[in-house]
């Protein structure tokens, strides 16, 4: 197998630079491991042996822009034909701090390739292409576990860092693999050093089992099995429930039915990753009670577990904010549709809902959490198909209403900036929900008679000129 002929013609000129400079390019992680599984590589690392780093950077600024970063690690940035391509030299580590910069650094460009792989955290992840030969390096039996989907520690080196215990989740979510029982068990000695990550790495990690897995609950296994709940006791509580043995089952199958919900929607990055959260999210209201879960409105109980997890994971304030609404109303949908039986629901309800949650999001979520106890992937949901409709006539599915009437419309009338005005725009919007207006002419039409009526029966409205 040569990758150099099918890799990315940038990429090929850097290694060819490496080859005419005197040293030997080899490709390595995870574009070596996706293209063994048929993936699409993306992002390209090449691993310099035999040039010392003076030698490399004279190298490589002969075809492309370099400049280093992660200096005690020697990785060097190439850019070449808008690609830009991560050049390392071979190295060696010591742990002598807390922490994933506490390392000792030695480079040394002329070990062999085994040594330089075996620093590396699986064996999945520490195979290598010579772009020379197009020979396959694969001194600690990598392509074997790729081929029986099994996610191995390399050596004694993943104990120096508690995140390769968050990537053996991921990895396994992500490729369906099982985690080997000796790579288990290094893991759950690990549990006090996790602990220590901080939430921007612990968010990359959490972010990758959700948006590149086709089964994120085989993540929340893997987060069992490792002991790394530790690090999200409001899941933990969920796995524990003693009033529902079921619900983290449940709350997995959510996050599985969630990937093919964003799926079907064509829903890519930031809009996937809030609905998966919001997903991730949904159920913890469960743990705080049976007597609390069986009375209306328990679902807002969920915020505060919510907030907190999200927070655990490193998810940013202003995400957060979006997802809450998705949490807090997530079963609006169905309550709203039964209640629809009895008596119609008005569109006041509905334009209502619109202003606490986005309802193309809160059908997609509830759309998620139906076919989760359905079990079927493709099932459409009778409760979510009357809400979109309902907002899609209504002109609220996918933004909330905005106010017809706005104070430089009331100062025009001769009201004054101040409370009064503030009062007669709240009241104008409310109307405005109810149905009773829908455009600016009407909405003026409602101020005015009851402007008129308030100054006939002298009425409070006493800022007008």
């Amino acid at each position: 197998m040569n990758l150099l002929s099918s890799i990315a013609p940038a990429a090929r000129r850097i290694a060819e630079a490496i080859v005419a400079g005197g040293g030997r390019p080899v490709l390595v992680g995870g574009a070596v491991r996706d293209h063994l599984l048929g993936l699409t590589p993306k992002d390209i690392d090449i691993e310099a042996f035999g040039l010392p780093k003076s030698a490399l950077c004279a190298t490589l600024t002969k075809v492309a822009k370099v400049h280093e970063v992660g200096k005690s690690f020697g990785v060097l940035k190439a850019r070449c034909e808008e690609l830009e391509i991560d050049v390392s030299l071979p190295r060696r580590e010591k742990k002598i701090a807390q922490g994933h910069r506490g390392f000792q650094v030695d480079h040394d460009p002329f070990m062999s390739f085994a040594e330089a792989a075996s620093r590396r955290d699986f064996t999945i992840n520490a195979i290598g292409v010579d772009l020379i030969t197009g020979e396959v390096l694969d001194p600690w039996g990598g392509v074997n576990d790729l081929g029986i989907g099994i996610i191995r520690h390399v050596s004694d080196a993943f104990d120096e860092d508690p995140l390769r215990v968050l990537r053996a989740c991921q990895f396994s979510a992500r490729f369906g693999f099982a985690i080997a029982p000796e790579t288990v068990q290094k893991c759950r000695s690990l549990q006090g050093e996790l602990l220590t990550l901080s939430r921007e790495r612990i968010w990359e990690e959490f972010k990758k089992l959700l948006l590149k897995s086709a089964q994120p609950s085989v993540g929340m296994l893997a987060l069992e099995t490792t002991g790394a709940l530790v690090l999200f006791p409001e899941l933990a509580d969920l796995r524990g429930q003693y009033f529902d043995s079921d619900a983290w089952t449940r709350h997995n199958r959510m996050l599985d039915a969630c990937v093919g919900v964003c799926a079907e929607a064509e829903l890519e990055g930031n809009e996937a990753l809030q609905l998966m959260l919001a997903s991730l999210c949904h159920g913890l209201r469960a743990t705080l009670g049976e007597e609390i879960c069986r009375h209306p409105g328990h679902e807002q109980a969920g915020e505060e577990p919510a907030r907190s997890l999200l927070g655990r994971i490193g998810c940013s304030p202003s995400l957060i904010e979006r997802i809450i609404p998705l949490v807090r109303e997530h079963e609006q949908p169905f309550h709203l549709w039964q209640q629809n039986h009895a008596r119609p629901v008005a569109d006041g309800v509905i334009r209502r809902l619109a202003l606490r949650a986005p309802i193309l999001q809160l059908c997609l979520l509830a759309l998620a959490d139906f076919r989760s106890h359905s079990g079927e992937n493709k099932t459409p949901c009778l409760a979510v198909d009357w809400l979109r409709e309902r907002a899609s006539h209504l002109r609220v599915l996918e933004q909330a209403p905005k106010p017809i009437v706005q104070g430089r419309n009331l100062h025009a009338l001769g009201l004054k900036p101040g409370p009064v005005m503030g009062e007669w725009l709240k009241a104008a919007f409310e109307a405005q929900l109810d149905g009773e207006f829908d455009d600016l002419t009407g909405g003026l039409d409602w101020i005015g008679v009851r402007l008129k009526g308030d100054q006939e029966s002298a009425g409070p409205i006493h800022q007008l000129s």
